[in-house]
């Protein structure tokens, strides 16, 4: 399983979580920094990826169109890119699952 990073997010991270996501890409390699949601939005569509996040917005896209693309919401992620490392990994079967769920549109994490 593959996800998107969108660009709120540290492109290190494609990095450190490449051995359980991968094909895994941050929005920059695939020349979208900066790039309006809705554009963001259609790539993850026709590419096959989840979107990894830290802003509502896509939240809102997700809840309103539904699914694909499937939003992982790292709700108030101002934390370091090792935390959010360890809330991936440390939900990675959850994040699975989900993915997997084909009725499901958002899973929103928060580290504990």
């Amino acid at each position: 399983m593959k996800l998107l990073l969108d660009e709120n997010l540290s492109r290190r991270l494609v990095r450190r979580i490449e051995d359980l996501f991968q094909g895994s890409a941050h929005v920059e390699s695939q020349g979208l920094l900066q790039a309006p949601d809705k554009v963001l939005w259609e790539f993850a569509k026709g590419n096959g990826f989840p979107i990894v996040t830290a802003n509502a917005d896509f939240y809102e896209l997700a809840t309103t169109l539904g699914p694909p693309p499937k939003v992982i919401w790292l709700r108030g992620c101002d934390y370091p890119t090792a935390v959010a490392e360890k809330l991936i990994r440390g939900q990675a079967i959850r994040i699975a699952e989900f993915l997997n769920d084909p009725e499901r549109a958002v899973i929103i994490l928060r580290p504990q």
